[in-house]
């Protein structure tokens, strides 16, 4: 899913000697204020020098501090805090342990409750983007926009998105039990899981109302563009003389896979585009060949990352009608640094941008016909019954009438 580099260990000698050189180049005095001991560092050009005070405050905690610490602990806690000063949630540290549980969730299966999250950067909160299909987060009742708060009892917050991810994963048949606030109740809500294999069928298809066909994508993962391409050609070997796809609740996943899937429906141009912060673009396209007939895409508060890659490429070809409600907003792209330990760093590397060059970080693709659900009726997706499926029922209506 990312790209990974290796950390040279060059870079760290080179540390390593600048804060050498740097106590050589600086004078160091003790103060006493009061019963308190604390150190001044100043350079020639009276600076504070950022090694330094690194160091300084690791040797004041090491003698002072009231319990014995471990140095590497310091190390460790040190390089957290420095990403984390980043004030980006996906920006994030990971210790050996959470490095390799990272590998395990994105290469293998694994055990957990099957809810993908995100963080709401207006309140720090880790916000539930979509519960896959036929999971014990989808069973127990998890929804699109639901905020966790606690995890077994304590208080997890969007800064340290990682570690409340970790927490809710665990062995097959354990229980879980996380803290809730939605919109629509009065007060948090304890919600008991137990966590089991994640297995996941990404695609599904149907014909529906005799002629049109029904794609509904789940996530994109390495097998989705072949169910894809499998699905599609057994709906044309029944006639259909339209299409849905149905991208509602679909947190994303792979980007080659979103790629090919837009690459088979929309005209030759721009598929997405991503802008690192030199300005330095990484364009996708797509060829001559595309999908001749009517085309409806189903989207909500869900639908996310490569789901809005889809939608807006749609969207901005002007190949198919996107109805639903506004989609999540996810559109940035990390990278992994493996630091040669069994740690590693998840950078933040660039963002997502539509053909037309619209950023989907933090706003979302809009529908161009714009229908929400009855309050009463906003469960899970897989769960809601067609004929009280007025998204779906517009779709159908959408490409009905392109299809005269």
């Amino acid at each position: 899913m990312f790209r990974k580099r290796t950390v040279l260990i060059g870079a760290i000698v080179l540390i390593l000697i600048t804060t050498f050189m740097t106590f050589i180049t600086t004078s160091v005095f003790y103060v006493v204020a009061g019963n308190f001991p604390f150190y001044r560092i100043f350079n020639f050009n009276n600076r504070i020098n950022q090694y330094a005070k690194l160091n300084q405050v690791k040797e004041i905690i090491k003698k002072y501090y009231v319990e014995p610490v471990e140095e590497d602990e310091l190390m460790e806690g040190a390089v957290e805090g420095i990403a984390a000063a980043v004030g980006d949630p996906y920006t994030v540290y990971m210790d050996k342990k959470a490095y390799a549980d990272f590998n395990t969730q994105t290469h293998g299966s694994y055990a957990g409750i099957g809810v993908v999250v995100s963080v709401d950067p207006k309140d720090n909160l880790i916000t539930v983007v979509a519960p896959f299909e036929d999971t014990p987060g989808e069973r127990a009742g998890i929804l699109p926009g639901d905020k966790i708060i606690k995890v077994n009892g304590k208080e997890v917050w969007g800064d340290k998105l990682d570690e409340a991810v970790s927490m809710m994963k665990g062995p097959k048949n354990t229980e879980v039990t996380i803290t809730i606030v939605r919109k629509n109740l009065p007060q948090p809500k304890d919600i008991t899981i137990k966590r089991d294999i994640i297995v996941l069928q990404t695609v599904k298809h149907k014909v529906i109302n005799d002629n049109i066909g029904y794609i509904r994508i789940t996530m994109f993962d390495e097998k989705t563009s072949k169910d894809f391409n499998t699905a599609l050609d057994d709906l044309y070997r029944q006639n259909i003389k339209g299409l849905i796809i149905d991208l509602r609740d679909n947190p994303g996943g792979l980007l080659d896979q979103v790629v090919k899937i837009a690459d088979r429906l929309i005209p030759e141009g721009i598929i997405v585009y991503t802008e690192d912060r030199n300005k330095n673009r990484d364009t996708k396209y797509s060829d001559k060949e595309e999908i001749k007939i009517p085309l409806a895409v189903l989207i909500n508060e869900g639908s996310a990352s490569a789901s809005e890659i889809l939608s807006g490429a749609v969207q901005d070809h002007k190949k198919g009608v996107l109805v639903g409600t506004k989609t999540f907003g996810k559109g940035l792209v990390q990278s992994i640094f493996e630091l040669g330990d069994g740690s590693a760093l998840k950078v933040t590397i660039s963002k997502y941008y539509t053909p037309k060059g619209t950023s989907i970080q933090g706003v979302g693709v809009q529908p161009d016909v714009v229908i929400d659900l009855p309050e009463e009726l906003k469960t899970n997706i897989s769960q809601l019954k067609e004929e009280d499926d007025v998204q779906l029922k517009k779709a159908i209506e959408v490409v009905k009438q392109d299809m005269q």
